[in-house]
């Protein structure tokens, strides 16, 4: 079958690692299910594959991407959690969780084999482009909002870094659960399509809150994080998933972290239920990822360069047919 996979380890050139071509096919496996992927979305999970984090060399090659939709063997329309062994289906019971590309194939080709208890259905109002892109980036968001944050309607975030996956899910589920959200990009456009989403301001990457907020979504690590810090009210939350831009700051805070008792809360991707929440919210509510470029599978490689520029707004999304 087709796909679209890491072939070296390159921590300076990524994408010279990356491969488009011929792979062998998932293998039946016993409570396990064959999917045949008609979208996956990309994720900077997927560059940092090709760096080799998360991803040893002993493990190529490596048919990458985390999220996909599809349709199973029984001709349902599903949706796949990525999330490998989170309760131990599928796996051995002393094997610690992983996500597809860790240490299973990943979703950038005509077929994906998961356990059969991480596929979810697709609610028929979502297309495949569109659900492809919840399980990661927008899983991540849902989950760091509301299951970490512990933010109300009516309160206030801080989104860091619009324009990416994670951020600009944070945007559109905020406005959407009536929170007032605030945005930051150093880049205009970016900040423009963050009010366009719902924001109510987006302002200069580093530049001064018109209010101190309830709780900061932070995905960029380094360059942000004295910001993020210093814009939350006493008691606030920093939620971190993410470190795009390096995890170690000049400035960790520490005296205005514990002076004024903010909370800092890690988050990783989530559950089967908050996606089967996701879906239902998204469903229910006419929320729908915002969606950057789409491409077919063949063009992989120019979708992982748009990524990489750091360019996109929103989810790049890759199809089979």
């Amino acid at each position: 079958m087709f796909a679209a996979y890491a072939a070296r380890i390159d921590r300076d050139q990524p994408l010279s690692g990356l491969e488009l071509g011929e792979r062998p096919a998932p293998a039946r496996t016993p409570g396990w299910t064959t999917v045949n992927v008609r979208a996956a979305s990309l994720n900077h999970h997927d560059l940092w594959s090709l760096k080799g984090v998360g991803l040893p060399e002993g493990a190529l090659p490596m048919i990458l991407g985390c999220d996909a939709a599809g349709v199973d063997e029984d001709g349902n329309e599903v949706v796949v959690h990525s999330v490998i062994g989170e309760t131990g289906h599928g796996v051995g019971l002393e094997e610690r969780r992983s996500i597809l590309t860790e240490r299973y194939q990943g979703t950038f080709a005509e077929q994906v084999t998961v356990p059969t208890w991480n596929l979810l259905p697709k609610p028929k109002e979502l297309s495949f482009e569109q659900a492809a892109c919840l399980p990661t980036a927008w899983l991540t968001a849902y989950r760091m909002l509301f299951t970490n944050a512990g933010v109300r309607p009516g309160d206030s975030v801080l989104v860091q870094g619009a324009g990416g996956g994670v951020a600009t899910a944070a945007i559109v589920l905020g406005k959407a659960a009536g929170l007032r959200v605030f945005a930051t990009s150093r880049d205009e456009a970016k900040r423009k399509r963050a009010l366009e989403l719902g924001a109510v301001e987006a302002l200069e990457t580093g530049a001064r809150l018109p209010q101190r907020v309830d709780a900061v979504l932070e995905t960029v690590g380094a360059a942000t994080w004295s910001h993020s810090v210093k814009s939350l009210r006493p008691g606030g939350t920093v939620v971190i998933s993410g470190a795009t831009s390096g995890d170690r700051p000049s400035h960790a805070e520490l005296t205005r972290i514990f002076f004024l008792e903010l909370k800092v809360v890690g988050s990783t991707m989530g559950s089967k239920d908050e996606l089967e929440d996701l879906l239902s919210f998204c469903a229910a509510t006419g929320v729908r990822p915002v969606i950057d470029e789409v491409y077919p599978l063949d063009r992989a490689r120019e979708a992982f360069t748009r990524m990489e520029s750091g360019e996109q707004f929103g989810k790049i999304v890759l199809t089979n047919g």
